[in-house]
Order: structure tokens, then sequence, then C-alpha cells
């Protein structure tokens, strides 16, 4: 078994779609409208879905926004260089909302963004 993916609810497909792929870099690997149902899923990623895990977009046409709730709490992505990648996500308009430093009680360096719908992502430098 492997993980697969991971699906987040978006409220603007377009926006979230240019945020993962403009300023983290990933690619869309693929995207299908559901009419009958109203919403549409896209894939993104860094490497193809049969050899890493992606995320789905889920976009339900008729939902421009959610909460967010208590229970859900980042994605983790891992950088070489974690003072460049921040700043390259704030040269192309993304938000940096923890700057890079040492996590709370450790020693391993993070920074923590946030996507359009106000997910979190972790970057976490080895």
């Amino acid at each position: 078994m492997r993980i697969l993916h991971t699906m987040l609810r978006v409220g603007d497909l377009e926006r979230s779609i240019a945020f993962y792929t403009e300023v983290l870099g990933m690619s869309l690997l693929r995207r299908k409208d559901y009419p009958e149902g109203r919403f549409t899923l896209a894939f993104v990623g860094y490497g193809a879905e049969a050899e890493q895990a992606v995320l789905e977009l889920t976009h339900n046409w008729d939902t421009p926004a959610y909460d967010l709730g208590t229970g859900y709490g980042h994605i983790a992505l891992e950088t070489d260089d974690i003072v460049a990648t921040c700043e390259a996500v704030r040269a192309k308009g993304g938000k940096v909302i923890r700057e890079p430093g040492p996590m709370k009680h450790g020693t391993t360096v993070i920074a923590f963004v946030e996507d359009p719908d106000g997910y979190k992502i972790e970057f976490i430098q080895p």
C-alpha cells in the first residue's frame, strides 16, 4: 500500500491551480469536470501519480469557500534551502506566515506558507 493523494476542497480552482503550480512549482497532472455532479477534480504534484503522492483539488461549483475547521493541520514539503524557498514564494505573491527558523522545542528548521484558501503548507529543511 502507499498514499495516493490528499484531497483539499477549494473555492476558486483556477486560483488554487495557479498557487500550486506557479508559486510552489508543482505540475497540473490531470483535470476533469463532472457536470452532472457540478464539481471538478484537478490533481497537482511534483511527479507522476504512479510514483509519488499528489494533491487532489476538489472544486464544488456551487461552493465559493469553506471553513477549515480545527482538525486540519498542514501539508509538508521538503526543501534544501528554506530561506530561498520562502523568498521565491513571497516574490510570486505567496503568503509566508511563519519565517524560517527552528521548530518550537526542537532544532529542525521549518517555515509555513498559506494557500489562497487558507490551507497551511510547512517547509522543512533536512
